[in-house]
């Protein structure tokens, strides 16, 4: 899907794919959308996770379909006549995605995209990550990768690639990372922890990370705090790509090592992360590589 999007990185804007289900209006970052359907039949899939509608086979690829009114708990329509499917890729995997319409493309500031509060929010099964009031229209963001998460736990973070790596030791190297998905923020946390990482500091988006950093660099201690900074590129408030551009042109910041640990580390993603001065940039579902970025990024730090 080629939407030209962002033509200049780090200014802290995206485009959102808004879509309908139920009569309600929900949201996708565009870079995740690879094409948009008409809605077609689908083969089902023998005892399969109940949310998979079914499958279909395009361009040589097999795409299974979740249902995303299901996935919601509301609502499914028996008139699929003007419903749509969502080619999603992220994670280095393509899924697709059963809505009722779509809407069209909004280019919006992540700081216009407030995190929904404990009353929204609240539970280990919510799938909201942020809100857009649009022209006096409140547009929902998902958590879609919460949702195939939930399907197939292998296609996200996998703490079990840590143990292929062997008997690690501590490190006490001070590691700032931002996250706005509560439970990848958790399996980060579990990941570095289990990697033998002890200082470890979570911040829930770009603008916060990037306040810690100013604090510390009015301190002057930005050398015993911050060892290296790993930073998800979508997030509410202020994204990865503005949080590594502000940093990598700020004298007193730029030396500190930024790796970019995302879902949308496609091409355009990893050209936008060259641009901006990236240390690494690895998918999330490469939690085995990121460890040794993580330590090799680590050590040439401890070593200059």
């Amino acid at each position: 899907m080629d939407t030209k999007i962002l033509l200049e990185s780090g200014t802290n804007e995206l485009e959102i794919l808004e879509f309908i289900i139920g009569g309600n209006y929900y949201g996708i970052n565009v870079a995740k959308v690879k094409e948009i359907m008409t809605y077609r039949a689908l083969t089902p899939i023998p005892n399969g996770h109940p949310n998979i509608e079914g499958a279909f086979t395009t361009r040589g690829e097999t795409i299974s379909i979740i249902n995303l009114a299901r996935c919601l708990g509301m609502p499914e329509r028996t008139d699929t006549q003007k419903d749509m499917f969502l080619i999603t890729n992220f994670n280095n995997c393509s899924s697709g995605f059963h809505v009722h319409g779509v809407v069209g493309i909004h280019r919006v500031n992540w700081s216009q995209i407030i995190k929904p509060d404990s009353m929204i929010n609240s539970g280990s099964n919510s799938v909201a990550t942020g809100i857009i009031n649009y022209n006096g229209k409140l547009i929902i963001l998902i958590d879609f990768e919460k949702l195939v998460n939930d399907i197939s736990p292998d296609i996200g973070i996998n703490l079990s690639e840590i143990d292929q790596l062997g008997e690690r030791k501590q490190n006490n190297a001070p590691i700032l990372y931002a996250e706005d998905s509560p439970l990848l923020s958790k399996l980060i946390y579990s990941g570095l922890s289990k990697a033998g990482y002890t200082r470890l500091k979570a911040y829930n988006n770009g603008l916060e990370l990037w306040n810690a950093l100013q604090k510390y660099k009015e301190q002057k201690t930005l050398a015993q705090n911050v060892a290296c900074v790993v930073t998800d590129v979508e997030m509410p408030q202020m994204d990865g790509h503005r949080l590594l551009k502000l940093i990598k042109e700020d004298p007193d910041l730029k030396e500190i090592p930024v790796i970019i640990f995302s879902s949308l580390i496609n091409e355009e993603m990893q050209k936008k992360g060259e641009m901006l001065g990236a240390d690494a940039q690895l998918s999330k579902n490469e939690m085995g590589e990121f460890i040794k970025k993580l330590d090799k990024v680590i050590e040439e730090k401890t070593s200059a």
